[in-house]
């Protein structure tokens, strides 16, 4: 095991089909612990390093997900399904003994949170945290549509012509595709190093075959992904959190809120989708509030089985 520093280790856990890397800060301090699920699928989780701050109450618990990152990246698209990511997270979490966690969900990550919930009805999860919320494929490739609309005719002439004759390579679509990430993905300039990095990182392998080739077009496994009517049977307090020019729209947003009752709602404005990185003092307020209210104290500090 290595040391960041005095309260930050990581190491691996051996999960189905392989190992994934995971990294805790502040593993001794004493209130819920916070279990981060990052984005893709096929992405790791470099990017949403500003969580790493809430380490100071709380552990903070990162996973690079099986084929990502720093965790092993097994062949075989057999490994590539919600249902064994499902399973990862369940062994991941009976690994590092989480008794009582808070979830945080971003991206594709929400995804992963809602049908863990779901499916495996686990006990001991004292808040949900959906950042960047898609329970709906169809109603996310509707936002996704709208807002190519307002794109330069030029721009959303050549989306339409590639996705026709699925010319997803050609570089005018990669560069329309850039376009569009830096209105909808993240609206900073530049990007953020460890943003980068986390790119480079990406699985694009796992990416295109359970998504597809970009953020607006889904051709993957999870394209008829429908959990929007069943968000009435989660229990766990949530809260969804978008940015008002995020992927996930403010109004799909508001639409899943009114479907889990009690639940919370918190657009970012002048945000997009990271707007955890492009409003990260707000955000971190917002997160660091709403978990506080569903603290359970834990019995010992968080270390690995």
């Amino acid at each position: 095991m290595n040391n960041f520093r005095k309260d930050t280790i990581d190491d691996f856990i051996p999960v189905t089909g392989g190992k994934v890397w995971y990294k805790i800060v502040g593993c001794h301090a004493k209130k819920t612990p916070l279990l981060i699920l990052h984005g893709g699928p096929g992405a790791n989780c470099g990017y949403l390093k500003p969580l790493e701050a809430l380490g100071a109450q709380r552990p903070v618990i990162f996973y690079d997900q099986l084929g990502c990152g720093n965790s092993e990246r097994p062949r075989g698209i057999k490994l590539w399904t919600l249902g064994r990511y499902v399973e990862e997270l369940s062994q991941v979490r009976k690994s590092l003994g989480l008794e009582t966690v808070h979830i945080f969900g971003a991206s594709w990550g929400k995804m992963l949170a809602v049908e863990y919930i779901l499916s495996k009805q686990p006990t001991g999860i004292a808040s949900l945290l959906l950042s960047g919320p898609a329970v709906s494929v169809s109603r996310w490739i509707a936002d996704q549509r709208a807002y190519i609309k307002r794109l330069p005719r030029e721009i959303h002439a050549i989306i339409n012509r590639a996705e026709k004759h699925s010319e997803y390579s050609s570089r005018e679509y990669q560069k329309a595709m850039l376009i569009y990430y830096k209105r909808h993905l993240c609206r900073l300039k530049p990007w953020p190093g460890y943003l980068k990095e986390s790119f480079t990182k990406i699985n694009s392998d796992i990416y295109e075959h359970m998504w597809g080739p970009s953020e607006f077009t889904c051709t993957g496994t999870l394209k008829h992904y429908e959990r929007a009517q069943d968000l009435r049977n989660i229990r766990t307090p949530t809260l969804f959190l978008t940015g008002r020019h995020d992927e996930a729209s403010p109004q799909t947003a508001a639409y899943y809120q009114g479907l889990l009752p009690g639940s919370l709602l918190r657009v970012i404005e002048d945000a997009s989708h990271m707007h955890l990185l492009e409003k990260t003092k707000e955000c971190l307020s917002v997160i660091r509030k709403f978990i506080a209210d569903f603290d359970r104290i834990p019995d010992k500090s968080v270390t690995p089985k």
